[in-house]
């Protein structure tokens, strides 16, 4: 089977052109290697955007960063010259960014601004303020289901679920068949961490992808900071600002425990799942089928809560997502909080598994759906 480079549609590309010049910046956050630049470009193209309409800055190049020094507006129509659209890549490793950014928004006329970075923490900081009502922010995430489906087809993106188990959907992994665990294995290296180790704050290196590990081998269970402060021998404030970067590196989230009702839920839980199914599997060295391994449960979780949560942006959903659990260990999977009501579901990979909805729950909430998603109707859930 020969690999397939092909491009792969991006769901945001049509959220993105909506916004174009409209007198503010266009901020793109995400994971390093997840197609920022991929995206960017295809924008162009479908603008039809001649080279020289468009300035290109990437924040990895020290010249870039030097020219970019001390802005001002002079400087700037200086770099700019004639072009419409300003892309700013990387931005995250260029000082006082935001102010550039403010200052080509507000004094430079019909010129559009377009930035990518790949820590939110990073690019966030230096852009919040100087930035405020002067940005749209998007966020892109490793292909989802949905992308796919519209690149493929459903049929055979339903055949491909065991591998995306596995290995994930970042484009790169999707796209080259035979190499994904050696790509995977480049990328959850420190890679994945370069825009964390720069920080002054992760002062040991190795202990963030230990307490990665941690994470990486409790997904689908509630997840306590001091039990992997034991594990990895930190204190709990510490794996909790570790944990909080991961998050804003795009690399985990947190899913709240629902607590409104009932006397004996669980309070402040949360539990923890990674962005991507095959960057988990890298932390963690496991690349084994399907059939051989005994977190399927996990993997399965993990996959359908994350692609929830990335059609719930693409969508401007504004759903709140909760797992639940009480101190008698009655618990259910995912739940989501859309208005005044509740949907519950439960992820099973078997469909022949039995599952029943805690009536203590259906009881206490205004509950209007409850399902058990499974390989054979997940579509229903996630696209």
């Amino acid at each position: 089977m020969q690999n397939n480079k092909q491009l792969i549609p991006r769901k945001l590309l049509k959220s993105i052109k909506e916004k174009l010049f409209r007198n503010k910046a266009i901020i793109i956050y995400g994971p390093r290697q997840v197609g920022k630049t991929t995206l960017v470009n295809s924008l162009l193209s479908e603008l039809d955007i001649k080279e020289q309409d468009y300035r290109y800055l990437n924040g990895d190049d020290f010249d870039v960063r030097d020219i970019l020094s001390k802005p001002n507006v002079v400087k700037l129509e200086g770099i700019i010259g004639k072009s419409k659209i300003v892309f700013i890549d990387e931005a995250q490793r260029i000082p006082e960014i935001g102010i550039i950014i403010k200052i080509i928004v507000d004094r430079i006329k019909d010129v559009q601004v377009i930035a990518t970075g790949s820590s939110s923490f990073l690019l966030s900081r230096s852009i919040k303020e100087p930035l405020t009502g002067r940005a749209y922010e998007f966020i892109l995430y490793p292909l989802t289901f949905g992308e796919l489906v519209e690149h493929t087809s459903l049929f055979d993106e339903k055949r491909k679920l065991e591998r995306r188990l596995v290995y994930g959907s970042y484009p790169e992994i999707v796209t080259s068949f035979g190499e994904e665990q050696e790509l995977l294995k480049l990328l959850s290296g420190s890679y994945l961490y370069r825009d964390l180790f720069v920080l002054p704050t992760v002062s040991r290196p190795e202990l963030l992808e230990k307490i990665t590990k941690a994470i990486a081998l409790q997904i689908g269970s509630e997840v306590s900071t001091v039990e992997i402060g034991q594990l990895v021998g930190a204190d709990r404030l510490t794996v909790e600002k570790y944990i909080d970067l991961l998050e804003k590196a795009f690399i985990v989230f947190r899913l709240p425990a629902l607590n409104r009702n009932v006397r004996n839920e669980i309070k402040k839980g949360k539990k923890i799942y990674f962005y991507d199914n095959g960057i988990r599997n890298a932390v963690i060295k496991n690349f084994n089928d399907i059939s051989s391994r005994n977190d399927v449960g996990a993997l399965w979780e993990n996959y359908c809560v994350s692609e929830r949560i990335k059609y719930l942006v693409y969508s401007n959903s504004l759903a709140q997502s909760y797992f639940w659990r009480t101190t008698q260990q009655q618990e259910i999977d995912y739940i989501e909080e859309n208005g005044n009501s509740f949907s519950a579901f439960e992820f099973k990979f078997n469909p022949a598994v039995k599952t029943r909805f805690s009536k203590t729950f259906l009881s206490s909430y205004s509950v209007n759906q409850t399902k058990v998603i499974t390989p054979d109707n997940v579509e229903e859930f996630i696209m």
